[in-house]
């Protein structure tokens, strides 16, 4: 891989089908593991079959692929749901739908302001390859609507039995947690084993998050092939 800024045109472009072998995780030192590369579909299922995530600010940065040590993921026994988001669902305050709207969802992510990075890393190179993605049935959304209009989703990318989760958003409170909190059981219904929830934080906790280290990560993966 080379290191021109953002998404390199002169790489090859990866079908669904084919796939990249990034550095094996014995070599792996940091969270960055590799630097390059585009986001055609191949390359990006490739990242997330090996446990790592594109991940760029402004356009003239490079594209990074990443992995963070300590790693956050959510089981379906750890899933929580408050007694506030209970009295939300049992009132029907939101219609919830799946894929209903994957171009508002990712559209609403982007327009989130994330404090201390700058902006969004979500800019047309992530929508235009998400999106293909969502084409080829492999990026899944979930939507919350309030008297009819889009307050909220989320987005993510599923491996058979593995979500990986990228980004959400709210314009109504509480709409992002009821279309993530829908999705999730009905993913884990579904037979997905956990959801990927890659960096951790506070929101993610409140929602059953759980830190596990890297290699145990690498290893739930490796155990869902």
């Amino acid at each position: 891989m080379n290191f021109r800024p953002g998404p390199d045109p002169a790489f090859p472009r990866l079908s669904e089908n084919d796939r990249y072998p990034f550095p094996p995780p014995q070599t792996w030192k940091g969270n960055i593991i590799a630097i390059g590369g585009n986001m055609s579909p191949g390359m990006l299922l490739s990242a997330y079959e090996q446990g790592l995530f594109p991940w760029y600010n402004p356009a003239e940065d490079p594209l990074l692929w990443q992995s963070p040590d300590p790693r956050m993921v959510i089981f379906p026994q750890d899933l929580h749901i408050s007694r506030s988001m209970r009295k939300i669902f049992d009132h029907n305050i939101f219609k919830i739908t799946f894929n209903g709207d994957f171009a508002g969802v990712i559209a609403g992510c982007a327009g989130v302001e994330r404090p201390g990075q700058g902006g969004t890393w979500i800019n047309a190179d992530v929508i235009e390859a998400y999106t293909a993605l969502h084409h080829l049935g492999r990026a899944i959304s979930a939507e919350a609507y309030l008297d009819g209009e889009l307050a909220g989703g989320c987005y993510g990318i599923r491996l058979g039995r593995v979500f990986c989760g990228e980004s959400m958003f709210a314009k109504k409170p509480n709409a992002s947690k009821a279309a993530f909190l829908t999705l999730a059981q009905y993913l884990f219904a579904d037979g997905v084993a956990f959801i990927d929830c890659q960096v951790p934080s506070n929101h993610l906790r409140s929602l059953g998050g759980r830190e596990i280290s890297r290699a145990e990560f690498l290893k739930l993966m490796e155990g869902q092939k």
